[in-house]
């Protein structure tokens, strides 16, 4: 990897913005099909959302995106192919959660102790949000049945007519917002069914040993694209931020402070609310920029509590642990895969996260601390370091897990997510169709967006006095257009 200011100004067949996992994904297939490819990244390090912090050792652990299924087939696909193996998420011992003030002690999805009244109709809300999932496509969810119904009601409201108890309400809204990183107000029905039917399935969300947790990567997700960009020496440009992108007929040119690189495409994989942020010229058209004033990041924060050993499992706990009312609304068992050293992650997430952040560094520290506390006894609270990751703060990132949807967003603007704008075409993880808001919705754009430029480019080649589609040496001509870039699985 080099420096932008090591080659101010260069030339490629594609411009990439943003190296996070799906510009990373695309570089490398653009790259494997023998083109040249510029891929700019603002900050000092790649990964984007993910980020790792060091536990000495050789160890590692993820202040970012961290857990995968088996159903998670794309990321698991692409880090096979880098070296990254996985290990089986801690899941042992009794969870706690905290609903509206009281602890309750439970093993499985839902804690039981709360009431045979709350129990079933949690149960059967979840089955009613899993059936209308299912009408739900990930590939297009404004296609879906009764779309505009879906899309033009906020979750809340559809809680509020379909949940007869007031402590499932509280339940189903703490875990919407660990899911999601926004409150049921936030967020249109459509959206929670479309990220829930393309991660698979609304319940699979929840679950631990059975769903989208089941599993974390030996050495820490970031280390995914640490490796890709190891072998991709030659097109990551790093503290290259991206200012404005210009189209200029057959050719685009994105520029920044001190540098420019002229392409004849341009890939924009940078969360939605940012890439509104570029300027364009000429200006893009207006469905699109509404897009991205409509779709912001969800709130969220990563709390890591590191300790000798993770004591709390010799009490028979999992480490697992639910809250509404407090600082954060999930923590888990983070420790390396030998359990040593201890690691609490604390996900402040939703309205707990927009709370948090308006307090002082220490103040947040002392309140997660206490709450860890509070569930797993006095020794949590004084652990032997603390990391905070504030991801509403990071300015090249303004938030996690992903983009979200208020009402009215996918049936109004939703088709401008994917669709090219002349020379640029979108990436990230908000753009995927396996797995969007994910790291394999990540994989899958990047993957996405280099079919399309392998197909543009030879429609481009037989509409040229001559042409012909996959001739040796032209962009694109080491790849079939139709079958699409190689498959690293």
């Amino acid at each position: 990897m080099r420096h932008v200011t090591d080659e101010p100004n260069s030339e490629a067949d594609v411009v990439v913005v943003g190296a996070g996992l799906a510009g990373l994904t695309a570089t490398r297939e653009l790259k494997e099909a023998g083109w040249s490819v510029r891929l700019l990244e603002a900050r000092e390090r790649v990964g984007g959302r993910l980020k790792g912090y060091s536990l000495g050792d050789g160890k590692a652990v993820d202040l970012g995106g961290e857990y995968y299924g088996d159903k998670s087939t794309m990321i698991a696909e692409t880090a096979r192919s880098v070296g990254v193996s996985g290990f089986d998420t801690y899941d042992q011992g009794e969870r706690l959660t905290y609903l509206n003030g009281r602890r309750y002690g439970y093993t499985g999805l839902f804690p039981w102790r709360m009431g045979p009244a709350a129990i079933a109709d949690l149960g059967q809300a979840v089955l009613k949000i899993e059936r209308l999932a299912r009408t739900v496509p990930p590939d297009g969810p404004w296609n879906a049945p009764n779309a505009e119904r879906l899309d033009n009601q906020t979750f809340w409201s559809w809680m509020q007519h379909n949940l007869a108890t007031g402590t499932a309400r509280a339940f189903l809204t703490m875990v919407t917002e660990a899911a999601y990183c926004a409150s049921p107000a936030d967020l249109s029905l459509m959206h929670v069914l479309y990220y829930a039917n393309a991660s698979g399935g609304f319940r699979y969300l929840l679950e631990i040993s059975g769903g989208i947790q089941r599993y974390r990567f030996d050495g820490g997700a970031h280390s995914i694209p640490q490796k890709l960009a190891a072998k991709l020496p030659d097109e990551v440009r790093l503290g290259a931020v991206v200012r404005r992108i210009e189209q200029r007929g057959d050719s685009v040119v994105a520029s920044g402070p001190g540098f420019s690189v002229r392409a004849r495409w341009a890939v924009v994989a940078v969360p939605i609310t940012l890439a509104g942020r570029i300027a364009y010229e000429p200006a893009l058209p207006g469905y699109r920029d509404q897009l991205t004033q409509r779709m912001p990041a969800g709130a969220a924060m990563k709390c890591l509590a590191v300790y000798d050993e993770p004591f709390w499992r010799s009490a028979g706990l999992s480490g697992q642990i639910t809250s509404t009312d407090g600082p954060f609304r999930v923590a888990f068992d983070t420790s390396p895969a030998d359990g040593s050293p201890g690691v609490m992650s604390a996900f402040v997430t939703g309205s707990a996260a927009r709370k948090l952040t308006r307090l002082t560094q220490t103040e947040r520290r002392t309140a997660v601390l206490d709450a860890l506390a509070r569930a797993l006894g006095p020794r949590a609270g004084k652990p032997r370091d603390f990391v905070e990751q504030n991801w509403l703060d990071e300015e090249f990132t303004r938030g996690c897990y992903h983009g979200f949807a208020p009402p009215g967003l996918y049936t109004t603007y939703g088709q401008a997510l994917r669709a090219p704008i002349g020379r640029i075409h979108w990436a990230g993880t908000e753009t995927g169709v396996h797995q969007m808001g994910s790291m394999g919705g990540a994989v899958d754009s990047g993957r996405r967006v280099a079919r399309e430029l392998f197909a543009r480019a030879a429609i481009e080649r037989k509409d040229e006095p001559g042409g012909e589609a996959g001739e040796p040496g032209a962009p694109g001509g080491a790849a079939d257009p139709v079958a699409g870039p190689v498959n690293h699985g």
